[in-house]
């Protein structure tokens, strides 16, 4: 009985949240592992290759829930239009994300196209300037659903009324981000890298009620930040520290991470991945992962920390990525061989 209250209020709360306009994003652990999603300045922001795939899957709460939460994406990007030294170039990409909140409750499906160009500055740095262009739609379906007003002492009656009265079912709406990169390699062995960005620049109205001068509706500007590195250790080890940070409303969130890759070949075609990530009074994430050739696959897992660890066991989410990262003429180069620390010659 408990349980059902609960899952009731929580899904009372989150109408609520959807009315007050300050629902969290998407996200995943694995940040550096979804750039569009980070930066649309990241579009065609490819230190080894000319072209970039990538596919992300995250399932969350599994363990206090028997609907998880799953987020997934796909996205692509590539090089376009270099100029004859290569030190200037046009990124074009595209991102689809797909989340899905308990027994498809509660879904959102969200399509972006991302510009981006970026410049050398000399030989050892980039700028980039990105923007991108979406649409975003969300659904919710209440008639499964039960509420605590439903619960007549023995069991939910779901003649009794409960359910909040929506004007609508779905919500679909424009959305706009804008972002800045730099990064600075001044040889083949460092590389540094950071960004800032800008989501919902146009405060899209997001909301299931009717528009009441209580309340707007609209959705507040996400801000994110971040910065990556990566140090060529020896021919064996190259090791990459990393930090993001988001802030959205009144809601924030930091994390790092370190991750170490092996060169088990010693060519640079199968590497090994392992690290370690951490969100701020929320999570510890262990990650490990393997590079072949030119597919990289890797896999996380959020231990909770928080209170909430009370109830799911310290079991959070699972979480893998697989990028494709290659060059369209392989024979050609992109040149830009040492722009980032690689096993690779």
């Amino acid at each position: 009985m408990s349980i059902r209250l609960r899952y009731g209020t929580l899904l009372s709360v989150l109408l609520i949240l959807f009315q007050m306009g300050h629902a969290q994003d998407l996200h995943f652990s694995q940040y550096t592992n979804s750039p569009l999603l980070t930066n649309p300045a990241n579009t065609g922001f490819i230190p080894d290759g000319d072209y970039r795939l990538g596919v992300n899957y995250r399932n969350q709460w599994s363990s206090v829930t028997a609907f998880p939460y799953k987020t997934m994406s796909a996205f692509g990007d590539m090089q376009l239009m270099k100029n004859q030294e290569a030190t200037g170039w046009l990124g074009l990409g595209g991102l689809v994300l797909r989340d899905v909140a308990g027994a498809s409750v509660l879904t959102s499906t969200k399509v972006y196209g991302s510009v981006a160009y970026h410049q050398m500055l000399g030989t050892g740095s980039l700028l980039s300037l990105g923007f991108n262009v979406g649409w975003s739609n969300k659904q919710i379906n209440t008639q499964n659903l039960s509420f605590p007003s439903q619960w007549n002492g023995q069991f939910f009656d779901l003649h009794l009324t409960g359910a909040p009265v929506l004007q609508t079912n779905q919500s679909s709406y424009l959305d706009l981000q804008t972002g800045l990169n730099y990064a600075y390699f001044p040889n083949d062995r460092v590389w540094l890298n950071g960004g800032v960005s800008a989501m919902h620049v146009n405060r899209p109205r997001e909301s299931f009620f009717a528009s009441n001068g209580s309340a707007s509706n609209q959705l507040a500007i996400r801000y994110n930040g971040f910065f990556n590195s990566s140090f060529k250790l020896n021919d064996r080890w190259i090791v990459s520290p990393s930090a993001y940070y988001t802030t959205q409303a009144r809601a924030s969130q930091v994390m790092g991470s370190l991750i170490a890759r092996y060169n088990a070949s010693g060519d640079g075609t199968t590497e090994l991945l392992a690290g370690v990530a951490y969100r701020h009074r929320e999570s510890v994430i262990p990650l490990i992962g393997i590079g072949l050739n030119e597919l990289v696959f890797t896999f996380s897992y959020d231990v909770t920390l928080s209170g909430l660890n009370a109830f799911n066991g310290a079991r959070g989410a699972y979480e893998f990525s697989l990028i494709k990262q290659g060059r369209r003429d392989r024979y050609q180069g992109n040149g830009r061989e040492s722009m980032c620390p690689s096993f690779r010659y």
